[in-house]
């Protein structure tokens, strides 16, 4: 086997890199290099990344997506056995096999690099190790061990509720992105990936906590990207090691104002969950996506589940939380 350039450990799974240069791998290790590791043995899943000329734009197999992708503009995606191409004509292109355990990744010389293909080798390779990348906050309870979920929509207000928790003593794991590890018998454990927090205009202006971390500009989606370590200086961030999940909450906007924190069924969470996590090609759900889809039913079956109206003090779902989840009994 090809020798890796570079190794991640995600959660017991390694995670190895081949490239001929690191320029090839710098936005993985932007987002990893807090989990990068020296392995003595092979990595269970292997990316090979290497410059190419001439990109091999028709590969066999269906296509089951074709299309924009916000960011990152015109792509295709093809099916061809247990292996996904994604293709971004005249820049790169990407093959996958989470089964087999191995991407390939071809980047023309010059090519404006797109980022959706590096997460899809990253949700490969956790697939890979019988882990999945939902989008959720993940925060830790004040004085335990255990971690709450949170997940809506983009734009509902994930970040803005999950930094106005952190000021009030729960610790940020993250705000978009958690891996769920289902390995334990006792309770789904989840971990945060340790990627750049964005912060929005209007969550500083609901957050004045935020500003010592904020420079004076912002990008064209009103939107600025704040290390996880300078986010450090005013609240608590956590290591990326797998907890317990203690409990399943949906976020949604108060019509009143108030902020309540109310039993959601597992149902109506399981449907909420999976219509954010769960993508469906021309050709129905991709087995990775069957994957996905049962290891939330598992979650949503295993912890208690919530609606968290947030209205206009965030800061106010802190205590509710707390007495919920954390009072005796």
């Amino acid at each position: 086997m090809t020798r890796p350039s570079a190794c991640y450990d995600l959660n017991g799974q390694v995670f190895g890199i081949s490239a001929e240069r690191p320029e090839l791998w710098q936005d993985f290790d932007r987002m990893l290099a807090i989990l990068r590791i020296t392995a003595d043995t092979a990595p269970g899943f292997l990316l090979d990344i290497t410059e190419a000329d001439v990109l091999d734009e028709e590969p066999g197999g269906s296509l089951v997506f074709d299309g924009e992708i916000p960011e990152d503009g015109y792509c295709r995606m093809v099916a061809e056995g247990g292996t996904i191409h994604l293709i971004f004509p005249g820049r790169q292109t990407v093959a996958v096999n989470d089964e087999e355990g191995w991407a390939k990744l071809r980047v023309r010389p010059g090519a404006k690099a797109a980022w959706t293909p590096s997460m899809l080798v990253l949700d490969a390779a956790l697939d890979a190790g019988g882990q999945h990348m939902l989008h959720t906050a993940g925060l830790m309870l004040p004085g335990h061990d255990n971690i709450v979920l949170i997940h809506a929509p983009s734009g509902t207000g994930k970040t803005t509720t999950s930094l106005a928790l952190a000021t009030q003593g729960f610790g940020l794991c993250s705000d978009d992105a958690m891996i769920l590890d289902l390995a334990s018998e006792k309770q789904p454990q989840a971990w945060g990936l340790p990627r750049h927090v964005k912060i929005h205009q209007k969550t500083a202006e609901m957050i004045p906590q935020v500003a010592p971390c904020l420079g004076p500009s912002w990008d064209r989606n009103g939107e600025q990207a704040v290390s996880l370590q300078r986010l450090g200086e005013i609240v608590r961030i956590e290591s990326p090691i797998a907890r317990p999940v203690a409990a399943l909450l949906h976020l949604a906007r108060s019509a009143d104002g108030d902020t309540r924190l109310v039993p959601m069924a597992r149902t109506d969470a399981m449907v909420a969950l999976a219509m954010d996590n769960v993508r469906t090609g021309m050709t129905g759900l991709l087995p990775s996506q069957r994957r996905r889809l049962a290891t939330i039913g598992k979650l949503v079956s295993s912890v208690p589940t919530f609606t968290l109206e947030v209205g206009a003090r965030p800061a106010d779902a802190a205590a509710l939380i707390n007495a919920t989840l954390t009072s005796p009994g």
